[in-house]
């Protein structure tokens, strides 16, 4: 299920990934995740209704050891309870960009995935790609044609 970034959502994100969400202030939200076993962690920090040229927009950053990611125009995300998977994306235009955080604290980015892509049979995708096609295919089922940032989704 694709779902807006409200507060409440915060707390689906939390549950999936097994990290309480931590408020930083009153639109952005920390995830510590922690993989005990394999020794691995990383920090999830969402930032909600961000103003940019007087344009709202969503931001996730992922903090882990030398790596540091950050998706702007964050329109919406896909919450796995079966995955143990958050996958976050924007759209711009044709192209899709992904970033999955999971409850392992492992982390995978595609950006500016072509739709054809995602709309395509995975099976017939060059082996480099094919790993993408199936990884960002539940982003294609968004409609976010009309989606806008008013106040009251983020409350």
């Amino acid at each position: 299920m694709i779902h807006e970034f409200t507060k409440e959502n915060i707390e689906s994100i939390g549950e999936i990934l097994n990290a309480k969400p931590k408020p930083l202030g009153d639109d952005v939200f920390r995830f510590e995740v922690v993989n005990k076993e394999a020794g691995n962690k990383l920090a999830l920090e969402i930032h909600l209704g961000l103003e940019v040229d007087n344009e709202r927009m969503n931001m996730v950053s992922v903090y882990s050891g030398s790596t540091f990611l950050q998706l702007h125009n964050c329109t919406a995300f896909i919450a796995s309870d079966i995955l143990k998977q958050i996958t976050f994306f924007g759209k711009n235009g044709t192209n899709t960009t992904g970033l999955i955080v999971e409850e392992s604290a492992g982390c995978s980015m595609y950006a500016n995935v072509n739709e054809e892509v995602l709309k395509g049979d995975f099976t017939k995708l060059p082996e480099d790609l094919m790993m993408c096609g199936v990884a960002m295919s539940l982003t294609d089922t968004a409609d976010l044609d009309n989606f806008s940032f008013d106040d009251d989704e983020l409350s």
